[in-house]
């Protein structure tokens, strides 16, 4: 438990409310899939940046291991807290401080929720072009922790290209201000890049300022069926060349997921059968929507002329658009397997049939009456298997990621595409990062974290030992 005096202490420098303990800490979830009670010593609500380089100091100080918190929407346990850890909180951060429209960008604090930022960069005529299915409660700060990617990474890249400046607070309380407003900035060591996908353990993020993009004024999207694995990346190069580079999601969900999302208690209806071994989003943003839907559907002619879709549905009007959209971000379908296995990776696409079959083969071999749902961005690369084998135990777990993990190296992937190491994924770490890079990411953690307070244990096994 975390010394009373401390918290005495923490509570002087956030004020009312700024520190929860006992049941206001008990009674609060840890995340989206786990649904437990927090087990944290105790929460603390800093409400700007000066109050958490205090409450820094003071853990620092007192060897308080710290567990940074955004909306808590993370799948690799990067937010647990034990017992004897403090969570620092900041979703009292909340505000919108500037939006530059010429820039352009937006500056935030780290507890504003991706549809907000969203919501207020549309009502400039502008875009932030992050997005996915947690956008109602995840905050900025956590996805900049994590890097996330979500659906239009294909064209717009992973968070850390959408992030001009950052501040972050160091363990020991120092503020680190890289708050510059521009592009193009060679001074030196690109220090927000830090901070970006550390998950937390080498700084706490407090502010960023991202940048913005002109709102499209047309969007174009299709449901396309496709009989054939080897279609896909035919499908992909053929929309990438025929819409001039407007291609802003390249979706594929194999045949279980859709018909999962597609079939009660499910709320979507099949827009097409559910006979498609593969089906795909498409969606293109551009700027004029009659010749940009007459240059997305003639896109798509071109594919079915070719045999490559099998079927299509094209959205006509922005409700048709979310119907499609719906099905992909469906994820509470999973709730139905209790327990189930969510997995996150990433490879070359020339890989990913075999991949699948594989791990699937393995999967029918140990578990026969398991189910196996894929999905994800294969546009870039990206991959989510959600597994239910019955049994819910460490061993069960333990063999179906060695199943789905074993086959990652030899194909040039990664056990974690888009949400991070946290405490799930970092014994597989090195099957996708060799030991120099280990041994410098310890460097770095040592150097920044010397008493290993911040977000301990996470990412790096043993970091904080050093």
């Amino acid at each position: 438990m975390t010394n009373p005096k401390l918290l005495s202490r923490l509570a002087s420098v956030t004020g009312p409310g700024g520190v929860l303990t006992g049941e206001d800490v008990q009674n609060r979830s840890t995340g989206w899939i786990s649904r437990g009670s927090m087990q944290a010593s105790a929460i603390v609500r800093p409400r700007n940046t000066a109050e958490v380089s205090a409450v820094l100091r003071l853990c620092h100080e007192a060897g308080q291991p710290v567990v940074p918190h955004g909306g808590l929407t993370g799948l690799v346990e990067g937010g647990h807290a034990d017992r004897h850890e403090l969570v620092v909180s900041l979703e009292l951060m909340n505000g919108i401080e500037e939006v530059d429209e010429n820039g352009p960008s937006m500056t935030v604090e780290a507890g504003v929720v991706l549809q907000a930022i969203q919501q207020r960069a549309e009502a400039s005529g502008l875009m932030f072009p992050l997005d996915l299915g947690a956008r109602g409660s995840a905050m900025i700060g956590g996805l900049i922790s994590t890097n996330a990617g979500g659906n239009r990474v294909i064209r717009y890249g992973m968070t850390r290209n959408l992030v001009l400046g950052l501040e972050a607070v160091l363990a020991d309380g120092t503020v680190i201000s890289s708050m510059y407003p521009i592009i193009k900035n060679n001074s030196g060591y690109d220090l927000k890049h830090l901070f970006i996908g550390s998950e937390g353990t080498l700084g706490v993020v407090t502010r960023a300022i991202l940048r913005l993009l002109p709102q499209p004024r047309s969007q174009c999207t299709a449901l396309i069926g496709v009989h054939e694995f080897g279609h896909l990346p035919r499908i992909l190069r053929s929309l990438h060349a025929g819409l001039g580079g407007t291609l802003s999601a390249f979706e594929v969900m194999w045949n279980e997921f859709y018909r999962l999302v597609t079939t009660p208690p499910a709320r979507q209806t099949a827009l097409l059968p559910q006979t498609f071994p593969y089906y795909v989003i498409a969606d293109a943003q551009g700027s004029d929507q009659k010749p940009d839907q007459e240059r997305f559907e003639a896109a798509l002619e071109r594919i079915t002329d070719e045999g490559l879709a099998g079927d299509c549905v094209v959205a006509m009007s922005a409700s048709e658009r979310q119907a499609i959209w719906a099905m992909r971000d469906d994820v509470d379908q999973f709730h139905q397997f209790r327990p189930w296995f969510g997995f996150d990776v990433s490879m070359p696409i020339r890989h990913m049939e075999a991949y699948v079959a594989e791990v699937r083969a393995a999967l029918a071999a140990k578990f026969p009456s398991h189910v196996c749902f894929v999905f994800g961005h294969m546009g870039d690369g990206n991959l989510h298997l959600n597994i239910h084998v019955g049994s819910g135990d460490i061993e069960a777990r333990h063999e179906v990621e060695g199943i789905v993990y074993g086959g990652l190296g030899s194909r040039q992937g990664s056990v974690s595409a888009e949400h991070g190491i946290g405490l799930e994924k970092r014994a597989y770490l090195p099957l996708c990062r060799t030991e120099q890079e280990l041994a410098l990411m310890r460097t770095l953690k040592h150097a920044m974290d010397p008493k290993g307070i911040l977000n301990p244990g996470k990412v790096l096994i043993q970091a904080s030992s050093l």
